[in-house]
């Protein structure tokens, strides 16, 4: 290879940049072109495949049921009229009846525009829902699945969310303070382990179920000590276990979190995840956040008041997880890796049995042991809070969040 073309082959790897144009945009401007593509799945054997997508419009004539077609991977102008007869679609036809049914009671010989538009936009949002979902799923590092489902309005995937496993730190933040030691112990429940050293008594029984008071913290051994990923002392590490779904909630506190299986009592569920950022940094932030009516901050108190989770734009699932003044789920503070104790982990773990199909749930106001709350920015006197209306419904609601 001549030095000219080291020097263009350098350019072309050296100056890739991920594309931001969907999928389907590119399969439609390749089949458009009639251009083969197999990194986007458009060979020369696909080239004029027709795949529905999904349904747009209904109409009767001379009693013949003709739907108008979105073809996948085609632009909108190709767009066919036809018969029930030529279509092999029945998940998407049922799909597109329910749609209807939501939006009319009766339809006559064609959809009415208004509907025909909402149906579409329905169609749409499921598309947009299915990627997002797959997205999370090839992020998240846990064995749980991730589900979305909304049956409620037209919302989409949220715009400025970013998934991620484990705390973002801020600029100027280091996380990287890990232990330096870790136990030797060939059964952890006999043998003076990781909580021991810390102080304190292991915090799970033999049914890995945690039994200690919330306010007391977990030392789970760390990637230091000999014992095996199957030890008993490693809970909160493993990551959700169970399958959870984000759904669009009908009470107005737009997304949530509701499990798919049971779950039993005193049960680790899920780490509350995001960006870490100074105490400063969060006042800032928290003026902010009350005057959009949203809460996302969560002080890491432990033992000092240093830094705060801000879950808004990075987080997990628990970014999704709605407030109750009766919550299913108790917050925890966990050391593992990193034992500074102004950085503990936030693990959240049932209160109670929690059936298959329940929306999960937590305190913002929480004390103890962390609090999540627009609180925990301290502004002076003379500055009105903006105070947030809680929509929790149990018997014992406080009124507002914050």
């Amino acid at each position: 290879m001549s030095a000219k073309h080291r020097i263009f082959y350098f350019l072309i790897v050296a100056w890739c940049v991920p594309c931001l144009v969907s999928l389907d945009t590119l399969q439609e401007l390749c089949r458009k072109e009639k251009l083969t593509c197999k990194s986007i799945g458009i060979t020369k054997r696909n080239l004029n495949n027709y795949e529905v997508e999904y349904l747009c419009d209904y109409k009767v004539v001379k009693d013949m049921e003709y739907y108008l077609v979105k073809w996948k991977g085609w632009p909108d102008s190709t767009n066919t009229w036809e018969p029930l007869k030529n279509l092999k679609c029945p998940l998407l036809l049922q799909q597109f009846s329910n749609d209807k049914h939501s939006y009319l009671s009766q339809v006559k010989k064609a959809l009415q525009p208004a509907v025909a538009e909402y149906i579409v936009k329905k169609a749409k949002q499921r598309i947009a829902l299915k990627r997002w979902q797959d997205d999370l799923n090839r992020r998240k590092n846990h064995k749980g699945m991730i589900f979305v489902e909304n049956t409620v309005d037209l919302e989409g995937p949220p715009s400025d969310f970013y998934y991620v496993n484990a705390y973002k730190p801020a600029p100027g933040i280091s996380l990287d303070n890990e232990a330096t030691f870790g136990c030797s112990c060939t059964d952890c429940f006999l043998e003076k382990c990781c909580p021991a050293e810390a102080g304190v008594v292991m915090a799970y029984n033999k049914n890995q179920q945690i039994r200690i008071q919330p306010g007391t913290p977990v030392y789970e051994c760390n990637s230091r000590c000999r014992c095996g990923p199957d030890c008993p002392n490693r809970i909160v590490q493993k990551g959700t276990q169970y399958s959870l779904c984000i759904f669009r909630t009908s009470n107005g506190c737009g997304w949530g979190v509701k499990t798919l299986v049971k779950i039993k009592k005193m049960s680790f569920v899920m780490e509350y995840v995001g960006e870490v950022i100074t105490s400063e940094e969060a006042e800032r932030r928290g003026q902010l956040y009350d005057n959009r009516g949203i809460t996302y901050l969560f002080d890491l108190d432990y033992e000092s008041d240093e830094f705060t989770v801000d879950a808004a734009r990075y987080g997990n699932v628990s970014h999704f997880v709605n407030h109750s003044c009766d919550p299913n789920l108790q917050v925890f503070n966990v050391f593992i890796d990193n034992l500074d104790t102004r950085l503990p982990r936030i693990a959240l773990f049932s209160t109670r049995t929690i059936k298959a199909g329940e929306e999960l749930t937590f305190d913002y106001q929480m004390k103890g042991s962390g609090e999540l709350s627009s609180d925990s920015v301290d502004p002076s006197p003379a500055k009105k809070r903006v105070r947030t209306e809680c929509k929790c419904g149990a018997v014992t609601c406080r009124g507002y969040l914050n």
